[in-house]
């Protein structure tokens, strides 16, 4: 009834959030290269050029590029089995475009692999995280133009076939469904944006701009399944899975109006995509769902074929909090993770305002699980905190009790028959904050001496947290106090 003594414990980081390095060794500019910093009241913004004025944060982010060995070096110190990372596609190559790698970027990330090798660590590694090349989005409005698919490909064959040998497990997308939300359009996607606009959030959007962005993400889908396709062609032994976000919508009341509103945020929110990459065809309520909003994905023939026959091998997702949706708009609104609902009156708040719910977890893997019957990862999870080092020591109890009662739940989900292989906690050392920007909005088992301000020496402390996770993976999950 525990853990499977194959279980893959870990943790999760990406490259534009923590290697820093933006432009060394041929590495060209990402998307996430032009945004800047920002808090909670601040929202982070896009800006076409590089300022001097401005501070974007992936550009030394925690220098992961110049400490990769110190860093893996401590993750099996914990007893990582795995290690979720991702590839920056500019390091491979800085414009997307080109015929030829960037050998600097091939042997970068053969050296990150055979490093985690060494130390019995499997790869588990995102092809695309937040990290189109900024040249697309320039000059091709990213994955709006189905132009991007053959160079994503190209990209792909030449990481597949440098990594044959280091890598199982891929991620062709991070949280793919972020393109069905508005708060993907530029940061999924890379689709333009304005001068000065903020990203990584909600907006309200035109009938034009939402179209796009699906039409946009079908280009993904069609991407994914052709590198399904291509892996399994160049090493059959490859593990392809997909990987979404999830935002849980619960019901705010009983009302039918409400259960039925939560349904469909559901459907459109996660199952739109995972249905498409797992089960090779669109679901039967997207058809209601474009026609209510005016979305026609263009499609060339060929695609539905392309769709049915590059299927995912396993399911990965992020899960950090759940939200309520209610067909009635009251003054209690509020944006939580991305998503506009209301509060849930039954779950405590983290300091960022993210219900925390680790109930929600088996009550989505179980979800996830019955409807696909397929492996399932959690790749991204974790409490988001502003730690403090009182007398060299980081005392982070709050992010201990986070975890402890998330596994509590995935034992029990286990139990409840559910095939779950892995777990990776999000920023399993501290790193960039995708929504906010910041430093100070730490995750990890690891402190890292860095600040919103870009200040710090980079100098690396094992937290509490680091030494009961230890504790974790040594039992194999039995031991949780």
């Amino acid at each position: 009834m525990g853990f499977p003594k194959d279980f893959l414990w870990g943790g999760a980081i990406a490259a534009n959030q923590c290697e820093g390095a933006w432009n060394l060794d041929g590495k060209g500019d990402s998307a996430a290269d032009h945004v800047t910093s920002g808090t909670m009241k601040d929202r982070r913004r896009f800006t076409w050029e590089i300022r001097k004025d401005e501070y974007y944060p992936s550009h030394q982010a925690i220098d992961f590029y110049h400490r990769y060995k110190e860093d893996i070096a401590l993750f099996a110190e914990m007893g990582f089995k795995v290690l979720r990372l991702s590839i920056n596609w500019t390091r491979i190559y800085p414009t997307g475009t080109e015929k030829e790698p960037n050998l600097a970027g091939i042997d970068f990330y053969k050296n990150i692999f055979e490093e985690c090798r060494r130390y019995d660590i499997e790869p588990l590694v995102t092809i695309s995280h937040y990290e189109i090349p900024f040249y697309l989005t320039d000059k091709y409005n990213g994955w709006g133009s189905r132009d991007v698919i053959d160079f994503y490909l190209n990209y792909c064959r030449t990481i597949f076939t440098e990594y044959k040998d280091l890598v199982t497990y891929w991620l062709p997308f991070n949280e793919i469904n972020s393109g069905a939300n508005s708060y993907g359009g530029f940061l999924s996607l890379g689709l333009k944006v304005e001068d000065g606009e903020t990203v990584i959030c909600s907006k309200k959007e035109s009938n034009e701009e939402k179209a796009l962005r699906f039409q946009a993400l079908h280009h993904q889908f069609i991407a994914s399944a052709l590198v399904v396709k291509m892996g399994k062609e160049i090493n059959p032994a490859f593990k392809i899975g997909c990987m979404i976000a999830s935002h849980v919508s619960y019901p705010y009341s009983c009302s039918p109006s409400d259960v039925l509103e939560a349904q469909l945020k559901n459907h459109i929110t996660h199952n739109l995509c995972t249905d498409v990459l797992v089960r090779g065809k669109y679901p039967y309520f997207a058809e209601r769902y474009f026609q209510d909003n005016h979305i026609r994905i263009l499609k060339e023939e060929g695609d539905d074929g392309i769709l049915s026959v590059g299927k995912a091998d396993f399911i990965a997702f992020s899960y950090y909090s759940t939200m309520t949706v209610s067909t009635e708009k009251t003054d209690d609104m509020r944006v939580e993770n991305l998503f506009l609902g209301r509060p849930n009156p039954y779950l405590m708040k983290s300091e960022y305002g993210w219900s925390i719910d680790p109930k929600g977890l088996r009550y989505f893997l179980n979800d996830l699980y019955s409807r696909y019957e397929i492996p399932l990862m959690i790749v991204e999870n974790g409490l988001g905190m502003a730690d403090e080092v009182v007398d060299g020591k980081v005392h982070d109890a709050y992010r201990i009790d986070y975890l402890r009662e998330h596994i509590k739940e995935m034992k029990e989900t286990i139990a409840d028959g559910v095939d779950l292989i892995a777990y990776t906690p999000w920023g399993c050392i501290d790193l960039i904050s995708a929504s906010t920007g910041e430093m100070r909005k730490r995750y990890g088992f690891i402190y890292v001496s860095r600040d919103n301000l870009g200040n710090g020496d980079f100098s690396r402390l094992r937290k509490d947290s680091f030494y009961w996770y230890k504790k974790v993976i040594e039992s194999n999950g039995e031991s949780l106090e």
